[in-house]
């Protein structure tokens, strides 16, 4: 889910860009380690959730840069209900007695 909303704020990053996208926009809460990002895009371009194209970082180095499908915003849609869905239940339980 938190891939899928930092490429649809701002779409055409790639890993590296992603994580830290993420890391920042947490107050350095959430880190994404490259060890799951990785597999997860590749997930989610198999899924057709993702595009992705190869190109060059600023510092000239081989990357993919990545953008959010169709399929990727309906995705992401039903990510956030669901989402939405178990934080109210949680807060339901965590509400004072």
């Amino acid at each position: 889910m938190l891939i899928l909303r930092t490429l649809s704020k701002r779409p055409d990053q790639h890993g590296f860009e992603i994580a830290e996208t993420i890391r920042n926009a947490s107050g350095d809460v959430l880190q994404v380690e490259e060890g799951s990002l990785y597999p997860s895009l590749q997930r989610m371009l198999m899924k057709g959730w993702l595009s992705g194209e190869w190109g060059r970082t600023d510092e000239n180095r081989r990357a993919r840069y990545y953008r959010l499908t169709a399929s990727g915003r309906r995705q992401l849609e039903h990510e956030l209900d669901a989402y939405k869905r178990v934080a109210g239940a949680i807060a339901l339980i965590l509400k004072p007695a």
